[in-house]
Formats: C-alpha cells, sequence, structure tokens
C-alpha cells in the first residue's frame, strides 16, 4: 500500500521530470507497483488500463519473463564491459549488427547511449565534427520542426519546438532555427498536397535565409510525437527528404517514438522509403525494461570523422555506459519478440484501433481524431466549427489526466488538451473495448463541467 511516510519521501527527495515542483510536492505522487500486459497496478490497490505504454515505450508491454531472463543471464555471466580502451562484449556487437540490418540501408553504424535525449546530443555532436573534420567548418545551424520534440540535453533542448523546454534554459542558441509543423488540423490548406509543398518552400527559404554553406542538417520526427501526435500528410516526409539532399544538408530522422512497430511498420521510415543520414532510436528498443538509445550514421559521415583531413586524433565522445551489455541483451531479446509475432499483431489490431479512435469524433468535444499504426491522438475542442481551443489557463488538460485516474486509464493528456494514446503493440481488442470504454466515461465528465460548459457557450 501507499504509505503517507513514502509520499513524503518522494515529495522531499526526488526530483520528477518535465514537473512543476511546487505542484507535484502539493498533490502527491501515484506509485506504480507492477504491470502485467497492458496493464499496471499502484499502490493504492487498484488496476489501470496503460494507454501510453508508460512514455511511448513499453512497446511489448509489462511481464515479458523471456526478456528478464536475458537480463538475469547477462549480468549474471558479464554485468558490464566498457567500450573505451578498445573493449567490448558479444551482446553489444550483436545487437550493432542487427540494428544496421533492420534499419535503412543508408545507415550503417551505431552508436549507442542511455536514451533518446543523449542519442540527440550524440548525433548533433558527430554532425559538428564530421563538418569540421571534412573542412566545413560554417555548417553549425540546425533547423527543426516547431513542436518537435528532439530530447531534453542542454543542446537538443534547444531543437525540440516545445516553449516549456526553452523557459529559463537558455535555448534556443541562435544557430537553431524551427519552421513550421506539418498540422493539417490547425493549418490554412485544404489537403495534404498544399501542406507538402508549403513545407518544402519553408525549408527551401530558411536553408536559403542562413546560407546552404551554413546549415547542416534538419531534424524531425516521422510524426511529431510530444507536440501532440501529430501525423503529416502521405509524402511530407519524403519530400523533406529529397529536399535536404537537393539542398545538401544532413537529414535526420528522430525513430525513438515512432520505431520499433510503433507506426505499422518496424520503422516509420518504412512507409515512404526515406534513407536518412542519421536516426535516432530508443525507447521501443529495449521496450523500457532498460536504459538504452542509438544513432545510427550512413559511412559518408563516419568515413568523414574517420578519414578527413581535419580529423582529429581521437573523437572525444563516450560515455560510461555506452554499449552497455546487459540493456543490449534485453534489446535483442525484445527484437526477437518484435520479429515473431508482436509487429504482426499490432499490425492486425490497428485497424480496429483507429475504427474506434475515429468514432470518437461523434463526441461534442472532439475536433479530431489522427493515428497511424498504434499511434494517435483526438483533439479536444470548445467550437467545433471554428476549431476554438479552450482556455490554457483553465489548466484543462491536468483534470481530465485526474479524471481518467479516477476511471481506471492512463494516457498523455496533453497542454492544449490534445489526448495522446500509444498502447503497446499486445493490446487485445478487449484491452481496446476497454480503453474506449473508459475515455468515454472521462470525457462525458469532463463535458459536465461547469469550466467547460462556460467555454463552448463562447
Amino acid at each position: 500500500m501507499q504509505t503517507p511516510a513514502l509520499t513524503d519521501l518522494d515529495s522531499k527527495y526526488l526530483v520528477h521530470p518535465v514537473s512543476n515542483f511546487r505542484d507535484h510536492q502539493e498533490k502527491g505522487v501515484k506509485i506504480l507497483t507492477s504491470g502485467n500486459g497492458a496493464w499496471l497496478t499502484a499502490a493504492d490497490g487498484n488496476t489501470y488500463l496503460d494507454a501510453f505504454a508508460g512514455l511511448w515505450c513499453v512497446n511489448i508491454g509489462y511481464g515479458q519473463q523471456r526478456v528478464v531472463d536475458a537480463a538475469i543471464t547477462q549480468m549474471t555471466t558479464l554485468p558490464y564491459a566498457t567500450g573505451y580502451f578498445g573493449f567490448g562484449s558479444e551482446p553489444a556487437i550483436v545487437l550493432a549488427e542487427k540494428l544496421v540490418s533492420m534499419t535503412p540501408s543508408s545507415l550503417q553504424h551505431v552508436y549507442f547511449s542511455l536514451g533518446g535525449s543523449d542519442a540527440v546530443d550524440a548525433a548533433i555532436r558527430y554532425i559538428t565534427h564530421y563538418f569540421n573534420a571534412i573542412g566545413k567548418p560554417t555548417k553549425k545551424h540546425i533547423i527543426s520542426l516547431q513542436r518537435g520534440y528532439h530530447g531534453s540535453s542542454s543542446t537538443g533542448a534547444g531543437i525540440t519546438g516545445l516553449p516549456a523546454f526553452h523557459a529559463n534554459f537558455d535555448v534556443p542558441t541562435p544557430q537553431q532555427h524551427k519552421i513550421s509543423c506539418p498540422y493539417l488540423y490547425r493549418s490554412e490548406f485544404a489537403t495534404g498536397e498544399e501542406l507538402i509543398a508549403a513545407s518544402v518552400k519553408e525549408l527551401e527559404d530558411k536553408v536559403a535565409e542562413i546560407g546552404a554553406d551554413n546549415v547542416a542538417a534538419f531534424f524531425c520526427e516521422p510524426v511529431v510525437g510530444s507536440g501532440g501526435v501529430i501525423v503529416p500528410p502521405k509524402g511530407w516526409l519524403k519530400a523533406i527528404a529529397d529536399t535536404c539532399k537537393r539542398l545538401g544538408i544532413l537529414f535526420l530522422v528522430d525513430e525513438v517514438i515512432t520505431g520499433f512497430g510503433r507506426t505499422g511498420k518496424m520503422f516509420a521510415c518504412e512507409h515512404e522509403g526515406v534513407e536518412p543520414d542519421l536516426m535516432t532510436i530508443a525507447k521501443g528498443l529495449t521496450s523500457g525494461y532498460a536504459p538504452m538509445g542509438a544513432v545510427l550514421m550512413s559511412d559518408e559521415i563516419f568515413n568523414g570523422i574517420a578519414d578527413g583531413p581535419n580529423k582529429a586524433a581521437v573523437v572525444g565522445h563516450g560515455q560510461t555506459y555506452s554499449a552497455h551489455p546487459v540493456s543490449a541483451a534485453v534489446a535483442l531479446e525484445v527484437i526477437k519478440i518484435y520479429e515473431e509475432s508482436m509487429l504482426a499483431h499490432a499490425q492486425t489490431v490497428a485497424p480496429y484501433f483507429e475504427a474506434r479512435l475515429q468514432a470518437c469524433l461523434a463526441h461534442p468535444l472532439v475536433g479530431d481524431a489522427r493515428s497511424i499504426g498504434l499511434l494517435g491522438a483526438i483533439e479536444l475542442v470548445a467550437d467545433k466549427a471554428t476549431k476554438r481551443q479552450f482556455d490554457p489557463a483553465l489548466k484543462l488538460n491536468e483534470t481530465i489526466a485526474d479524471i481518467a485516474w479516477k476511471h481506471k486509464l492512463i494516457f498523455r493528456a496533453f497542454g492544449d488538451n490534445i489526448l495522446g494514446f500509444a498502447p503497446a503493440l499486445c493490446f487485445t481488442e478487449s484491452d481496446f473495448d476497454a480503453l474506449f470504454e473508459r475515455l468515454q466515461l472521462t470525457l462525458d465528465e469532463v463535458l459536465e463541467l461547469d469550466i467547460v460548459k462556460q467555454e463552448m457557450k463562447g
């Protein structure tokens, strides 16, 4: 059971990520105690349906004993091996080869990180090193998307396009730039084709403004995750990739959220045959069972760093836990689960998820529903005709999350009242039925709130 003493210890000592420190201390922690499949048990004794896979990551679901066994075996055999000084371990080497074999053919080399944020940070460092090494030191500027998310490292947070990650952190820097998010629902465009053309033009104009000799790379997620699960029109990713190639800038695809079956393919790049110069991955790599991320790079980048005219004696980037053998063993077992059955199962149930999500459009609060694979969202509005949003000052998202918790449902309630869903790939149709029954109860209760009724009257 959750004890007042444990809650008090959390409040006093544990700093929670992306939180209002004082609000968290006032509300107190929700302590989770166990998980099985798509379900979590909390210290209050209740069982909750996790429709967000932890933090977009527990793709295989909780309680996969074979993954636990793989970790135990590796910890018993060799719990740690450094990658420094020429050392290595079998799990990490095999995993690197496996990732190269299953990602786009343009990616031939792997550096392992501890998660997504430091994978992005490593990518930035390697990009900087690459252009310095090949004699193009002015190529330092990076372009990304408004609403995009690329972690919260000291540099990556500036490439992220969410204001909460900028406030009081002195980012973005003058070398970090944004173009518009491909957000069709809230755009001025009638069709996806029009939006794609506008995105390409905006990227071309931004590169021209900065100077092609100064732009190093363009970063994007195939589906904008933390910015509201925004699914670009089909063809957008390929058009942007082709534009980067034509303009002579590197193209980095951040698949930290979208990788490992989340969108119905092993990687979202596969939907449009995109061949990026770099890719960042994490989350589904180990299904959250152990910390690990990676940045994959092309031969061109690797060889430029290794053999360029301004190459350094040592490439001074590394981490103590890079290529950790236990995390690598976990990842290898998780990938086996995807390939044996889990990806195929996710592809089978995705149409049911999409249909149930689209049916939410009948609710008075829901202005938009969007998804790809098992990644989706509904967007709540005060007026469907005008797409008018609720006043942010109401902090309605926090109320929605509390009401959902009362109905024993977990999802992501974003600040602009977009509700994000990333169900584990093991979800069954009965799990989805439970999800949408509880979601209906949540939306109906929100609709009856006085503050919501007043806002909807305009």
